[in-house]
């Protein structure tokens, strides 16, 4: 039995919406057509995906599972036809993501040097979007920052990477070799939305300044709101008079990985992540023997 496509994309609306008319205005059909289809999904897979009564509308057990499943297999089929249309215009290109502070020039080189044929574009990556570009295939291979949704992806350790405290350069602590969360332990936080930017004693944050992106959060620690957290990388790329990076070496490390699509079989790909993966061990052994110094 082959799955429809075009019926999971209206089962992910519906399962989005909850609501079987809201869906079908997204989808510009009328409710009627996607009552049926999303039927006949049901009896193509042999169980109910919705419950329906006078409450609403709610998934099932099985719906649960093949919504989890949906949005990988939509997302590939979406990013088989974007590499089908490439392969069509005859072009040979390679889109790299990265997240911030990660440096992609040295794999780059080392890939052009053995495909010189290639043209590698690179994709700048936020934390609530690496796992989708991947997956819908905007970008071919990335470099991503733990943690991200895994589903449907192949995701390789690449190394570690200190993380640092921002201070505003007129506070207390700035300019101090080290601090410890102690130190820091009344502090006023500015909180990513990306919940692994944040201290481990503060899991589940809920007050403070809420920002997405680094050059908001460095305008709210240099304004004296609070103090955030950075991978040391970043902070070549935002230095600062009126800001302070001080080492915290009891949080955690942030950790940088490899990630593909699972269903992306490529040599090319292949090829990159082996000039990553020689490039990452360079910079984890170079990490090493500075924190020994």
């Amino acid at each position: 039995m082959d799955l429809d496509l075009r019926k999971v994309r209206y089962f992910v609306a519906v399962a989005d919406r909850l609501h079987f008319g809201r869906a079908a205005e997204d989808l510009h059909i009328a409710q009627p057509v996607l009552s049926r289809q999303i039927r006949a999904l049901e009896h193509d897979l042999g169980a109910p995906l919705f419950a329906r009564d006078s409450h609403g509308v709610r998934l099932t057990v099985a719906g649960t599972q093949l919504l989890a499943d949906a949005r990988p297999l939509l997302a590939s089929a979406h990013a088989a036809r974007r590499r089908v249309a490439v392969a069509a215009r005859g072009s040979r290109r390679l889109v790299v993501g990265f997240r911030m502070g990660i440096v992609v020039t040295h794999a780059v080189r080392a890939f052009g040097v053995e495909h010189p044929d290639v043209i590698v574009d690179v994709q700048r990556l936020e934390w609530d979007d690496q796992a989708a570009m991947l997956l819908d295939g905007r970008v071919d291979v990335a470099y991503v920052r733990l943690p991200i949704d895994e589903a449907g992806l192949r995701v390789t350790p690449l190394f570690t990477e200190p993380r640092v405290v921002v201070l505003s350069a007129d506070h207390r602590l700035a300019g101090k070799e080290q601090v410890t969360e102690a130190d820091l332990a009344d502090e006023p936080l500015i909180w990513h939305v990306d919940p692994h930017t944040q201290p481990t004693r503060h899991p589940h944050p809920t007050t403070g300044h809420f920002v997405r992106g680094v050059e908001e959060k460095l305008e709210h620690v240099a304004a004296g709101r609070g103090i955030s957290f950075l991978p040391r990388s970043a902070t070549a790329f935002y230095s600062r008079p009126d800001i302070s990076y001080v080492p915290i070496p009891e949080l955690t490390p942030d950790q940088v990985c490899l990630a593909v699509a699972e269903s992306r079989e490529s040599p090319l790909v292949d090829a990159f992540l082996a000039a990553a993966r020689a490039v990452g061990e360079t910079t984890a052994r170079a990490a090493a023997e500075e924190s020994e110094v």
